[in-house]
């Protein structure tokens, strides 16, 4: 509860910032007041409590994950800086707005009960739709916001009807009670029809097969900070959300349930592989990738009472490697007028640091060692065995094999063709590409420090 207060008072220091013509100071301190937040939240790991009436919830769960979306809008905040520098007089804007969308995405992640976390889904969502659109004068930018707004409003109306069929079957808001009462005989069948509802609302969120057509053209024409945001912060704030309603509403999955998730695991995996395959632009490549990544992750319903700590693992090597890797792309692409991968020819020669840092981060998401992305798959793959669906295995193993092929399609692209001209880095990029890349190498040798945080 801590955690949303101050970050909801960080957000609107941002937003009166302008007003006392504190712009140039607006970015550290934004830093420092989320880095005291991050300490805040830390300060709470052993001390579970509840707050208004059950509405917030603080557990292990809520505070690994929150300290975890911290961290990465800690990065998002400090490449702002100079990613908006031709608008900065509207920087307090895009600052404010992402940590509003933080404080969403810590209450989506702590609820208790179906309002909260409603609440927190539309502040998230609402905080996307403007970032997706918020180059004004760009046609790109419009279509992504029109059609992020579009479908995701559809999406946050059949989560909404879910919720109403939930609490005509039970008379509760709070998952709780809706948890004792789903263990009961007698549940009218309203109740799995309204989880159906949400779990569907929250596969549009993650971009999962077959709900993942917004993703590529809204990834495309997003500004690339925005883009970022989504592919890392978002994606994993919904998994790990829709993990919590799971676990939290009914004591176990039911075995038809269980088959639609092998289903749409496979398919995530699959399609978005084969579609990244044939991908020239980076962003709509990157967007296929989340794709697939939100089928690896869907694995760990599969066996949900015991793999939170193995999603919350997969979940912070995916985010840190997408965050290393959209440093350096955005910083190849911010003068350019598209995102090909002709913009990275050459980067070996002109940049061998980002290009470096880059290539890691393409091998960590295809699941190379020494990366975290190879231990993440690695843990997730055998907790899935265990549950006996060595088909899904069988499926996440051939699909990295495929993922190679477009990662590396980047790779050499950087290392084997012709040079571009070579541009000046602002500190800012290396600071957060290394930063990201070295705490992805760190869990991925000691992958412990992260994967007992969520044990009892």
């Amino acid at each position: 509860m801590n955690t949303i207060l101050a970050i909801s008072g960080l957000g609107v220091f941002c937003l009166i910032a302008e007003i006392f013509n504190l712009r140039k100071l607006l970015i550290p301190v934004a830093i420092l007041g989320l880095v005291a937040i991050l300490g805040l939240t830390i300060s709470e790991y052993n001390l579970p409590s509840t707050h208004f009436n059950n509405m917030i919830i603080v557990d292990r769960f809520s505070v690994s994950f929150s300290s975890l979306f911290i961290v990465l809008t800690i990065f998002l905040v400090a490449l702002s800086g100079d990613y908006y520098k031709e608008h900065q007089s509207k920087l307090s804007d895009y600052v404010a707005i992402k940590i509003f969308l933080l404080a969403g995405a810590v209450a989506m992640v702590s609820f208790g009960n179906l309002a909260m976390f409603f609440i927190g889904i539309e502040i998230l969502s609402i905080s996307l739709y403007v970032l997706a659109a918020s180059k004004r004068l760009d046609v790109k930018s419009n279509e992504a916001g029109m059609k992020y707004f579009l479908l995701g409003s559809f999406a946050s109306g059949i989560i909404l009807f879910g919720i109403c069929l939930i609490y005509g079957a039970t008379g509760y808001f709070d998952i709780a009670e809706i948890y004792q009462l789903s263990e009961g005989a007698g549940i009218p069948i309203w109740f799995p029809i309204g989880l159906t509802l949400i779990i569907i609302g929250m596969l549009f969120k993650i971009a999962a097969v077959p709900f993942h057509f917004w993703a590529p053209d809204v990834y495309e024409g997003a500004p690339s900070l925005t883009t970022a945001t989504m592919s890392t912060l978002a994606k994993v704030v919904a998994m790990a959300t829709l993990y919590k309603l799971i676990q939290g509403m009914i004591p176990s999955i039911p075995y038809i349930f269980e088959v639609v998730i092998v289903v749409i695991s496979i398919l995530s995996m699959t399609v978005g592989n084969i579609m990244a395959l044939r991908q020239n632009n980076v962003k709509r490549m990157l967007a296929f990738s989340g794709i697939s990544h939100a089928g690896f992750m869907l694995m760990a319903l599969l066996s949900f009472s015991t793999a939170a700590g193995t999603l919350f693992y997969y979940a912070t090597a995916y985010a840190l490697a997408g965050i290393a890797a959209f440093a350096v792309i955005i910083l190849v692409t911010k003068s350019k007028d598209n995102q090909d991968i002709a913009n990275f020819n050459g980067l070996g020669k002109t940049n061998p640091l980002m290009a470096g840092i880059l290539t890691a981060s393409l091998l960590s998401m295809a699941g190379i060692p020494i990366f975290s992305g190879f231990f993440a798959k690695f843990t997730l793959f055998t907790q899935t065995i265990e549950s006996g669906y060595l088909i899904v295995v069988i499926a996440g193993v051939l699909n990295s094999i495929i993922s190679v092929g477009y990662y590396f399609k980047l790779i050499i692209a950087m290392y084997t063709k012709e040079g571009t001209e070579k541009q000046t880095t602002p500190f800012v990029y290396y600071f957060v590409a290394v930063l990201a890349i070295l705490l992805n190498i760190i869990i991925g040798v000691f992958p412990n420090l992260i994967m007992n945080l969520l044990s009892a």
